[in-house]
């Protein structure tokens, strides 16, 4: 009798983990094809798929699980999951995290927020939806987020063994980082304890999400003759909030002696600067905040301030769009805004 609750027309049961570079994915990935491949016997298969290998890029981790008499021949990425993990809940602004999602597939997402404002926002309509902090525990517990998130993937993946994976954890950290094999089984055990779920039941009829796979904007047919960029500085358009893993600095102008080590720290230009007077009457630049449009919440501007002015902030939705200072460019896809 198979153990798969649900399979494929290939017979295959299907995981795609979302996220960014640094919470690590692609090691929960393979952990989890590990525990089924050697744990229940089962065939899988288990890949990833990512940019430039750095913090903060997206990445998608890629596992496939199928009884022990069927052959894996197929090794393309995974269009129509039966679960999605999604590690890092502002990637729904760079990614479409529930592309080609089944109807009675299952979408976990690492949030504190409602369940009714995800489904908005992700444009879910059908299906079950898991919610679990996993940053809070990784923060209390001093580990990462995707023990956490492990934890909860167990829970909804049940014909996994959760005790096989807390061996597998003790086995990783015991001989090099023995202090860490507590924090990481107590954050396994709370993701998957703290893990909450709802259904949204499909009408009758139902079709999953619609896979898309996105183009470039500029390809064989649109790339202009020659390979003329007619928009200048185009990399202004841009969205880098979606990099940050969970905080970003918090700018306090009472406390700032504008002494720009934030902005000498900063990879990205994300300080707003305009020209004014000090009391003296002499001209200098003052430090008006930050656009964080292209903060990737690094957090080097932390460190190198010399005052209080900045200090790290647990990200809360709608923090940044309240308090960003956007720069001015007067110059913008090809004219003058």
């Amino acid at each position: 009798m198979s153990i798969l609750p649900k399979k494929n027309e290939l017979g295959f049961y299907e995981i795609r983990l979302e996220s960014i570079g640094g919470l690590g994915a692609n090691l929960a990935g393979k952990m989890l094809a590990e525990a089924g491949v050697l744990g229940l016997g089962l065939n899988g298969s288990n890949f990833s798929s990512y940019g430039s290998e750095k913090k903060g890029s997206p990445v998608k981790s890629f596992v496939r699980f199928c009884e022990p008499d069927t052959e894996i021949r197929v090794h393309s990425p995974i269009e129509e999951p039966h679960v999605v993990g999604v590690f890092h809940e502002a990637l729904y602004k760079m990614v479409d995290v529930v592309s080609g999602l089944r109807p009675d597939g299952i979408l976990l997402v690492n949030s504190t927020r409602d369940f009714d404002d995800i489904k908005k926002d992700l444009h879910l309509e059908h299906g079950t939806l898991a919610i679990v902090d996993a940053l809070s525990i990784a923060v209390e517990e001093k580990t990462k987020v995707n023990t956490a998130m492990l934890g909860a993937l167990y829970r909804i993946i049940d014909f996994l063994d959760p005790e096989a994976m807390k061996n597998v954890i003790r086995k990783t950290f015991e001989k090099k980082y023995p202090h860490l094999v507590e924090p990481n089984i107590r954050t396994f055990e709370r993701g998957y304890h703290d893990v909450q779920f709802k259904t949204y039941a499909p009408e009758e009829g139902a079709q999953g999400k619609e896979f898309k796979r996105p183009m470039p904007l500029l390809g064989y047919e649109t790339q202009e003759i020659g390979g003329v960029i007619t928009a200048q500085a185009n990399s202004i358009l841009k969205d880098l909030s979606g990099s940050r893993q969970g905080f970003l600095p918090q700018f306090n102008q009472q406390e700032c002696i504008n002494c720009a080590a934030c902005d000498t720290a900063c990879p990205d230009y994300c300080f707003v600067w305009e020209e004014g007077e000090d009391k003296r009457g002499r001209k200098q630049m003052f430090l008006k905040g930050i656009d964080y449009q292209y903060c990737k919440g690094c957090l080097k501007c932390v460190e190198a301030c010399p005052t209080t002015a900045l200090s790290e902030l647990r990200e809360m939705i709608g923090y940044a769009e309240e308090n960003q200072v956007k720069h001015n460019y007067p110059y913008v896809t090809g004219g003058v805004s």
